[in-house]
C-alpha cells in the first residue's frame, strides 16, 4: 500500500444469501484510496454502491477479501475493536441524514466526541467553532427537525468530520435534497476536504458532484468497471 493510502481493499467480495438463494453484491473489488481525494463511486441501482460503503465503515462484513484502514487489516478486529475504528478514523453521512432528533444541533454534531471521552467543554468549543465554520452555527441550539432537510445534512456532515477521521464516506449525500442546497452541500464537502485534508469517498448517481470529484470509480454488477482521474473538480 502506497504511503498516502488511507484505505485500500483485496479481492473485496459480498454474497447476501436467502435460504438457497446467493446474490453476489460485489465481486472482487480492489481499491486503493488515498489521502486528501475527493472520489465518487458510480454506477447503476444495484451495482453494489452502497454495498462498498457499508464494507469499507465496517458497518458490515464481506464474504471474501480484505480492506485495510490505515495498513490494518479490519478482518482480525473485534467487535469491540472495530467500533472504536469506526469512532476514530471513519465519518459517515448518511442518505438520511440519521441526527438524533432529541439532541439539538450542537449536541448532534458533539456526539461522536463525547462518545471518545473528550470533556464537555472541550466538545463543545470544538462543535461550536465547526457549525461556525461552516455557517450553521445559528441552529446550534435548534433539534434537527426544526431545521431544512439541507441544513440538517450540513449538521450530519458536521457531526462526520468534527473527531477528524481518516476517511468520510458518504451514501448518496445529495440525494433528498433540492438543486440549490445539493450545491451547497457539494461545495461544503469540497471545502472540508482542501481546507482540512479530509479525504472524501462517495456512492452518488447525482451528476452535480459527479462533476466536482477528481476521481470517478464505476461499479457495474459488483465489478469496477473504469476509475478514472477526473479534472480538478473544483
Amino acid at each position: 500500500m502506497s504511503s498516502s493510502a488511507v484505505m485500500r481493499t483485496e479481492n473485496l467480495r459480498k454474497v447476501y444469501r436467502t435460504g438457497t438463494i446467493e446474490t453476489p453484491a460485489l465481486r472482487g473489488v480492489d481499491l486503493e484510496l488515498h489521502e486528501r481525494e475527493f472520489t465518487a463511486v458510480a454506477g447503476p441501482s444495484g451495482s453494489g454502491k452502497s454495498t462498498l460503503l457499508h464494507l469499507l465503515g465496517g458497518l458490515d462484513q464481506p464474504t471474501d477479501g480484505e480492506i485495510y484502514l490505515d495498513g490494518r487489516a479490519m478482518s482480525g478486529l473485534s467487535k469491540d475493536e472495530l467500533a472504536r475504528l469506526r469512532l476514530t478514523r471513519i465519518g459517515f453521512v448518511f442518505q438520511a441524514y440519521n441526527l438524533i432528533p432529541v439532541l439539538t444541533v450542537l449536541e448532534n454534531t458533539a456526539f461522536v466526541l463525547e462518545l471518545r471521552g473528550m470533556l464537555r467543554s472541550e466538545r463543545v468549543a470544538r462543535a461550536r467553532a465547526l457549525l461556525a465554520e461552516l455557517g450553521i452555527d445559528e441552529y446550534a441550539d435548534r433539534y434537527p427537525s426544526r431545521i431544512s432537510g439541507g441544513q440538517q445534512q450540513r449538521v450530519a456532515v458536521a457531526r462526520a468530520v468534527v473527531a477528524e477521521p481518516s476517511i468520510v464516506l458518504a451514501d448518496e449525500p445529495t440525494a433528498n435534497l433540492d438543486t440549490a442546497s445539493s450545491l451547497d452541500l457539494i461545495d461544503l464537502m469540497r471545502r472540508l476536504n482542501e481546507e482540512k485534508g479530509a479525504t472524501f469517498l462517495f456512492a452518488t448517481h447525482d451528476g452535480r458532484l459527479l462533476d466536482r470529484v477528481n476521481r470517478l470509480i464505476t461499479l457495474v454488477d459488483g465489478r469496477v468497471t473504469q476509475d478514472v482521474v477526473q479534472r480538478d473538480g473544483g
